[in-house]
Order: C-alpha cells, then sequence, then structure tokens
C-alpha cells in the first residue's frame, strides 16, 4: 500500500512540474513574441507626436512616449484618445517606452497586446514590461498580475490610463 501511495504521488509530482514547465515555456515565447512587436514600424504616438511626457498623479512610469499599432489607433478619437467605456479591439497592441527623466534615455518597455483568448491574457491583454536590450522585468505569465488594479481605476478606457496621466 506504501508503494502504490508513493507512485502515485510521484505521478502527480511529475506531471505538475511537467505542466509548470510548459506554462514557463510559453510564457517565455509570448514575452518574445511581445518584444517583437515593440521593433514593428506603423505605429502612431500618443498626442500625434514623440515628445516625452511626464506623467501626473500617481503615473508609475514616470516619463514616457506611448504608441499604438494601426488597429488601436483605429479605435481613438479625434484627440487621439479612446473614449471613456470604449474597447480596443482584438489584436490592438499599446507600447509605451519609459524614459529616466524628459531628456533621458530610454530605459524600458511596456507592451500591452489585446488577446482576450490568449492563455497568458490578464483581463484580455497580454502584459509584459522588458528593458532595452529585451531582458525580461515582468512576464506574460504574469496575467498583468501587478498592473490590472490599477489600470482598472476610472474612468474606464480599456484599462489604458495614459490618456488621463498624461
Amino acid at each position: 500500500m506504501k508503494n502504490y501511495i508513493f507512485m502515485i504521488t510521484f505521478i502527480i509530482a511529475f506531471v505538475l512540474i511537467g505542466q509548470s514547465c510548459k506554462k514557463d515555456n510559453a510564457s517565455a515565447q509570448k514575452d518574445s513574441a511581445l518584444f517583437a512587436l515593440i521593433g514593428q514600424t506603423g505605429y502612431t504616438y500618443y498626442t500625434g507626436t514623440p515628445g516625452i511626457t511626464a506623467g501626473v498623479g500617481n503615473s508609475p512610469h514616470g516619463f514616457e512616449r506611448v504608441r499604438f499599432n494601426a488597429i488601436a489607433q483605429s479605435a481613438l478619437d479625434s484627440l487621439g484618445k479612446l473614449p471613456v467605456g470604449n474597447s480596443f479591439p482584438t489584436g490592438s497592441v499599446i507600447v509605451k517606452e519609459i524614459y529616466t527623466s524628459a531628456t533621458g534615455t530610454n530605459n524600458q518597455f511596456a507592451v500591452m497586446k489585446k488577446d482576450p483568448s490568449s492563455s497568458v491574457a490578464g483581463n484580455g491583454y497580454e502584459w509584459a514590461e522588458f528593458k532595452t536590450d529585451g531582458s525580461v522585468t515582468f512576464s506574460t505569465g504574469k496575467k498583468g498580475d501587478a498592473c490590472i488594479s490599477c489600470h482598472s481605476i476610472s474612468p474606464n478606457r480599456d484599462l489604458i490610463r495614459t490618456f488621463d496621466l498624461h
């Protein structure tokens, strides 16, 4: 009987470890895919200009530039903002370039991709942050767990705070 319990315990542990590795690999692939999106062309900067803006209030990222892919851009109004209560379409990508100061260097990227069907989506988005060399500082595997509470603050602009903090 003890051998039977040991074997069952061993099999369960093996399956759990295998699933954990599978999830880590999926996150690493998603992280790489999101980092690759940073270098794509066709983005439009928030407010139409690539100027660095300082955050107001409780903006945790400080100095930034934000850009939207064409899919996300299609949801913005004539002022370049997502109207309160509206949502970005699936496939929207928002890239935040984070700077050390208004005239400083880019030291980090935060990326959100609207993909509600993704295995690593948190509230409909894949979330990740990277250093400029591509090293991951916040993985998609965390499903935005450290981001969603702040990004959910009113007014509701589909979890994008830039419109109200910059």
